[in-house]
């Protein structure tokens, strides 16, 4: 799935030459969430949600929490239609990475998210999350799930 200024996962795996922490990243309209791996690359953790802002202050905070953990690449959550059709919030994730790559040098990684957000929020409501629990981590959640994934697929290599 490589587009524009964005690596394959496939590739990553093939260019690294010692693993490090990756950064999943779960793009919605108001926030980000952003989920941390553990330096072996087997397990994904929330780590916090941005309040989006203007790009420029997003992704000054996403390139601080990059060199505060050494991240050697950003997994993207890729909002694909149910179809696999491209939607407007693909086009706005795709904008978003297009310009960060301009600020660094980490590799981008998309990574298909369908559901989930939906799965994040069964998890909290089968933990009998509170509605305003559930509002306060579901982007973190959501990018967990996102890079578990991703981090799932890298050990099949």
């Amino acid at each position: 799935m490589s587009d524009g200024p964005t690596i394959s996962l496939e590739d990553f795996h093939q260019t690294q030459t010692t693993k490090a922490r990756l950064a999943g990243l779960d793009f919605g309209t108001k926030t980000i969430g952003v989920a941390l791996s553990d330096t072996g690359q087997t397990i994904a953790t929330g780590l916090e949600t941005i309040k989006r802002t203007k790009f420029k202050n997003d992704a000054a905070r996403l390139l601080e929490i990059a060199n505060e953990h050494n991240i050697a690449a950003f997994i993207i959550g890729l909002p694909l239609n149910m179809d696999g059709t491209h939607g407007p919030r693909v086009q706005s994730t795709k904008a978003f990475a297009r310009n960060l790559s301009q600020l660094t040098d980490i590799p981008l990684i998309f990574w298909d998210e369908r559901l989930s957000t939906q799965a994040a929020e069964r998890t909290l409501l089968e933990a009998n999350s509170s509605r305003k629990r559930r509002k306060e981590v579901i982007d973190k959640m959501a990018a967990t799930y996102i890079l578990q994934g991703a981090l799932d697929r890298l050990s099949m290599f």
